[in-house]
């Protein structure tokens, strides 16, 4: 199996990153769950580099009462390098750790053209594709008494719609090759009256680019108590002929791999035994299970 989404957060207060080592234990972590191939995939959003080319999109809504919220969420995380982050993440694999150089690429509105253009310099294996907010709301901070504040104030099947919206212009912009907890809207358990007709939005979204989805088991932990993506969503995406890949989202060594085999049984019960598995972008297809 493979778990192609980990992130490796610098040190409080600072912006150095983790070391090989830490690395390597986050591999011999995976391969307890019988988990052979990693992807590194930390948020673009802590990076100068990304910011720098983005800007302060949240001031393009002063009025929202999230702007200063995402104000200080920014100020805090934006501050690392991505040309660090890489040599790190080419050294663990050069030095033989079986990983692979990621991002997690984050959705910004009307500008992941200068995204990509930026990320396109970088050797990167593979880039997943995220939405975490809807113009300065962010949506899945479920620790952030404001952020969630907003789902009782908002139209929920709405929200679902706009949240559709933004992964369709992900999608488009071919900026990632796969999509990260696909059906993340749900996260802090607000379910669209029809969840059916976003799935199916949803689904056309990624079969006009033929991107890859992540089945996730970090939904599992959050108050929506599910895997990514729901059944009934996964079931569309596999009678499209969609590939996926399988992750923990894992933010800490002990959450690496978690839940791995549960992970596949949901997929081989629908038939799917091979994952997307990729190199320098390009995608190819390997056993869901190792010999």
């Amino acid at each position: 199996m493979i778990d192609y989404h980990l992130h490796l957060w610098p040190h409080e207060e600072s912006s150095v990153w983790f070391k090989l080592d830490q690395i390597a234990a986050y591999c011999e972590e995976a391969a307890k769950h019988g988990v052979s191939e990693l992807a590194i995939t930390e948020h673009a959003n802590r990076f100068v580099d990304v910011m720098s080319v983005v800007g302060p999109f949240w001031l393009k809504s002063g009025h929202e009462p999230t702007s200063a919220v995402m104000a200080d969420y920014f100020d805090f995380h934006a501050r690392s390098s991505l040309e660090q982050y890489v040599a790190l993440a080419l050294a663990a694999k050069e030095s033989g750790l079986p990983v692979k150089v990621g991002l997690e690429v984050d959705y910004y509105q009307d500008q992941m053209d200068v995204v990509s253009a930026l990320l396109a310099q970088y050797p990167f294996d593979v880039l997943i594709g995220s939405v975490h907010w809807l113009g300065t709301w962010q949506f899945d901070d479920i620790d952030n008494a404001p952020q969630m504040r907003e789902w009782t104030l908002r139209d929920v099947d709405q929200c679902w719609a706009d949240y559709a919206r933004a992964l369709d212009e992900l999608c488009a912009s071919n900026a990632v090759d796969v999509l990260a907890h696909p059906d993340l809207i749900k996260v802090a358990g607000f379910y669209a009256t029809n969840p059916s007709d976003f799935w199916d939005l949803m689904s056309e979204s990624a079969q006009r680019v033929d991107v890859s989805l992540e089945c996730s088991s970090a939904g599992w932990k959050k108050p929506i108590g599910e895997q990514y993506p729901a059944e009934g969503f996964l079931d569309r995406l596999v009678a499209s002929g969609l590939t996926f890949t399988t992750a923990s989202d894992a933010h800490r060594l002990e959450r690496v791999g978690e839940r791995a085999g549960d992970l596949a049984e949901l997929l081989e019960a629908r038939g799917v035994h091979q994952l997307a598995s990729y190199s320098l972008r390009e995608r190819q297809m390997i056993a869901l299970r190792s010999e």
